[in-house]
């Protein structure tokens, strides 16, 4: 309580004092690319497509150019004084997020900056306290009448709550949990006003399109009306699929579940409080001439939308019923689910007095799965195809619901496994630490080392050392370029060892990888134990490899073998030369190179995004290319920590951190482009290349077709 009372006095003194802060993140660790802020937003409107960072709004798979979110924000309403009061963190616009926008009405708390932490003890963010792989926890509040530090006022917000919100955004890198990202919210009531038959909601504009296929908002209002839209009560589950736009590309659903909440009067849940309900509404985006399907422009009929939900009219189990027909006289869910442009809203309630220091808690999760195929079109959205979201959305409730085993939000017997006197959520089940890594690239092959420090792994429930053994993972040849990318669906096993002598895998042993002498590299810490050599490989063309561990599980606590995530220390490696010496003559491959080479793939930057390599150089040169006649083309400095980050196909089809693209040492890519980045013409070029350490030059010639 005293620590309560100490953060509400900070964030009342901070509201004050200090200009705003705006700040946009990202969740990293699961196979989600959500982005967020400290306004209280999710999602970024498809700015990063717009002002060239490329920066996902809630992309799944990463790295596919799947999108599934415009936007999206919190909503809280209630009465105080008989006076409805609806504050909202986002809302229905067509550009999206600005300081002072209407509808914007949480600002970033100044001088409490966005903290990131994380649970994994090999982060350099690892903090005791993190809940998750990646914690991001963000202050914002709706108290100002002005964006804080300016006198920008917020349009039409005149009646502000004094609500302080903390949110932690939460995600976990483990294969079985990487679909989701859950957000956990505490709100402190500040101000002076009680709140009676207070709701809390999670609105969204989910937008489910390919946008390596359509660039984000190509058409116009066309791009964002293909979804269609649904809700699961028995879940709290709402959700949109690409019902007619890119299908074959965009297979995919997204949702939004409501997990639960407590308040000073316990936990609060449909499913142990009859009195308490989860309500799902939508309307087409932007629109507040419809009938139904209206967006609530005032605060009443905002608040109207919380109080009463889609889910508990009569025309949505029984659109035939005399009780629709003389109400809304529509089938509700066949409306969703044609196709078209629809925010959501889930809001839970009522939280019957929220008074002046309450405090209330309440979680939401962001889900997203694969549309599971079954031969029908998107558009049939049937409980087959539905059934993977249904699953993420499980394991999404099971997440939070953490020790309350039986979810009933009493703390019963046996369920205290930390021994802290209270429920801890927010727990998954631990599979063995992530082996230390790296990737070494050689000619026509990729090696990958690892150390042994899964082996000491202890279970978090067993408290055993439950260690079994390792599975190396590795991508076919044009995985990046073929297709629309899933890293997590790419990577193959290509090979496995374990531990023998006991009932668990195929009790090889280690001796294949074992190394006989431990390995070290140059600025490298970290002494490798393992290695599994890769061959052969194409030179040029890249290859994702991975090692996880698995455990044994625990069949006794009903645990089955848990084994860690692939994509959390996945390596890009580009095969081709090493460093060259003084016997070796530069050469350019593909010669002739012929536009859109096999490699390149599609993106929204084609011309920037082609490639020639340019192989046998030496570790650190001068790179020049010029006309037959010698005219410029382009110069740049290739060096042994080459990571490719200087052509722009890396930056679309390799890792998102150009760290984690791998090259031999002796290869460098040039993009096509001149210095001043023109398309250039075809013709014969000259490679000049210039050893920066012993000062010999070399020249040879390489022809462009197009």
């Amino acid at each position: 309580m005293q620590h309560r009372i100490l953060l509400l006095f900070a964030l009342l003194c901070s509201l004050f004092t200090q200009a705003q802060n705006f700040e946009e993140f990202q969740t990293t660790q699961a196979n989600i690319r959500l982005s967020a802020t400290n306004a209280g937003t999710f999602g970024n409107a498809f700015r990063g497509y717009k002002d060239g960072s490329g920066t996902p709004s809630l992309e799944y798979p990463a790295g596919s150019g799947i999108e599934h979110l415009f936007e999206g924000g919190i909503w809280i309403g209630g009465t105080a004084n008989g006076v409805i009061r609806v504050s909202t963190s986002a809302y229905d616009s067509p550009q999206g997020y600005a300081p002072g926008r209407g509808g914007f009405e949480f600002n970033p708390v100044p001088g409490m900056p966005v903290k990131e932490m994380s649970s994994l003890r090999t982060s350099p963010k690892f903090n005791s306290a993190a809940i998750s792989h990646q914690d991001f926890i963000a202050h914002f509040s709706d108290s100002t009448l002005l964006v804080p530090g300016t006198s920008i006022p917020i349009n039409n917000h005149i009646n502000p709550m004094d609500i302080v919100a903390e949110m932690r955004l939460l995600n976990w890198n483990y294969s079985f949990s990487d679909f989701m990202a859950m957000c956990s919210l505490t709100l402190y009531n500040t101000g002076d006003q009680t709140f009676e038959d207070l709701y809390i909601g999670l609105w969204n504009n989910t937008v489910v399109r390919n946008v390596n296929i359509t660039p984000a908002g190509a058409g116009g209002a066309t791009f964002y009306s293909q979804g269609g839209n649904g809700f699961v009560d028995s879940l709290n589950l709402a959700y949109c699929y690409d019902a007619t736009g890119d299908e074959g590309f965009t297979d995919s659903y997204v949702g939004q579940v409501f997990l639960g909440g407590e308040d000073k009067q316990g936990f609060r849940h449909p499913r142990t409080d009859s009195s308490f309900r989860v309500n799902y509404n939508a309307w087409i985006f932007n629109n507040s001439g419809q009938s139904t399907f209206f967006f609530p422009t005032t605060d009443q009929q905002r608040y109207q939308k919380m109080v009463d939900g889609f889910n508990h009219n009569p025309c949505w189990t029984n659109p035939s019923s005399a009780g629709c027909v003389s109400t809304l006289d529509v089938d509700l869910q066949e409306e969703l689910n044609k196709s078209g442009n629809r925010s959501d809203l889930i809001s839970a309630g009522p939280f019957s007095t929220f008074a002046p220091g309450d405090t209330i808690n309440i979680a939401f999760a962001f889900v997203v799965a694969k549309k599971m195929e079954d031969g029908n079109p998107n558009a049939q959205n049937n409980a087959v195809q539905r059934s993977g979201l249904l699953s993420a959305a499980n394991w999404a409730q099971t997440t939070y619901n953490g020790e309350d085993g039986n979810f009933n939000g009493i703390l019963d017997p046996g369920e205290d496994k930390d021994g802290n006197g209270e429920i801890t959520r927010f727990i998954l089940p631990t599979p063995p630490s992530i082996p230390y890594s790296r990737v070494e690239a050689g000619e026509n092959s990729a090696t990958i080392y690892w150390a042994s420090n899964s082996v000491t792994s202890v279970d978090p429930i067993s408290k055993k050392q439950d260690f079994e053994g390792f599975n190396i993972y590795a991508t076919s040849t044009g995985f990046d370029v073929f297709g629309t990318p899933n890293l997590a669906e790419d990577l193959s096993l290509v090979a496995s060892f374990d531990s023998t002598g006991n009932d668990y895998g195929m009790n090889n042993g280690f001796t294949p990888v074992l190394l006989s002498t431990p390995k070290q590299f140059e600025n490298d810490t970290v002494v490798y134990e393992y290695a599994y050599r890769l061959s052969p490989l194409p030179n040029g063309w890249q290859t994702a490899m991975a090692v996880t561990a698995f455990d044994k599980g625990d069949l006794n606590a009903g645990l089955e073998s848990l084994e860690s995530s692939a994509l959390a220390n996945v390596t890009r490696v580009f095969p081709g030369t090493e460093a060259a010496d003084d016997e070796d003559r530069p050469y350019a491959y593909p010669n002739p190179y012929y536009l859109s080479a096999g490699w390149e793939g599609q993106s929204n930057f084609q011309e920037e995004s082609r490639k020639i390599i340019f192989a046998n150089l030496p570790a650190h040169c001068q790179i020049t290319i010029t006309t037959a006649a010698g005219d410029l083309i382009d110069t740049f400095e290739h060096t042994p920590n080459y990571n490719g980050s200087d052509t722009r196909w890396f930056r679309t089809f390799g890792s998102e951190n150009t760290d984690q693209n791998t090259f031999s040492g002796g290869e460098h890519a040039w993009d096509l482009l001149s210095k001043e980045s023109q398309i250039i013409a075809r013709g014969t070029y000259l490679l000049h290349v210039q050893d920066l350490e012993t000062g010999k030059r070399t020249t040879e010639p390489f022809i462009i077709v197009k």
